[in-house]
């Protein structure tokens, strides 16, 4: 009887081998067809395989017309988006100020300056000045910067005010591109400092809103920060 129960048990084991092996192939399979069928659903669901195009609220429709969208989820919702300009290198600075009117600066910052347009809601609008994030803010149709002025080399110059430290090339591109959108200078641009350390192109205008804007370029960019004592 005990040899015919190890006979018994011996051929069971024999013959349940290839049911074992083939039931492990066909789990194998499964989870291999299972990995194929989400990693093509992932591809077909990803945001950059051939994303719809989104319409911006800001910037120009040639911008809109050539740049994809991406989603981000965030709790249950989905905020489209897209990325028109990369940050400036280092530390971009961050500099907010009021307006008047959000469709007089779209049209002077994203138009006339050529910034592009970030973030917006209906109050407020970000741009990209040259990789820095600058935040026009409508605080009321009645806004006007309130001007003092101070005397530097000769001129008088307008404060507050902010603007960029440009090469001496983009300087007079700039320059040009203002003076062709027909905005007036409040200072012409010219060399100040001639000879000295600080030597520098300098030109100031107003934003609609009143909001002065300087926009510089030393002559010597490394002396950008040269301490010395300036004899007005």
């Amino acid at each position: 009887d005990d040899d015919n129960i190890l006979n018994t048990r011996s051929s069971l084991s024999l013959l349940s081998l290839p049911h074992l092996l083939a039931s492990m192939f066909s789990s194998s399979l499964r989870r291999i067809s299972g990995n194929l069928a989400t990693a093509a659903h992932l591809r077909h669901a990803s945001p950059l395989a051939a994303p719809p195009l989104l319409h911006l609220r800001g910037g120009s429709s040639d911008d809109a017309s050539s740049i994809s969208v991406r989603t981000s989820s965030a709790a249950a919702a989905e905020t489209k988006y897209v990325t028109l300009d990369s940050p400036a290198p280092g530390s971009p600075f961050h500099y907010a100020f009021p307006v008047h009117s959000l469709e007089e600066a779209k049209k002077f910052y994203g138009s006339v300056l050529g910034c592009k347009e970030g973030r917006s809601s209906e109050k407020w609008q970000d741009y990209s000045l040259n990789g820095h994030q600058i935040v026009c803010h409508w605080v009321g149709d009645n806004y006007r910067c309130v001007d003092y002025y101070n005397p530097v080399d000769g001129d008088e110059v307008p404060v507050p005010h902010a603007g960029l430290a440009l090469t001496v090339e983009q300087f007079h591109e700039l320059a040009e591109r203002v003076r062709e959108a027909g905005v007036k200078f409040i200072i012409e641009p010219h060399l100040r400092f001639k000879d000295a350390p600080g030597e520098q192109w300098t030109m100031f205008f107003k934003d609609p809103s009143g909001n002065n804007l300087e926009f510089k370029a030393m002559t010597k960019m490394e002396n950008l920060f040269a301490k010395y004592n300036v004899v007005d």
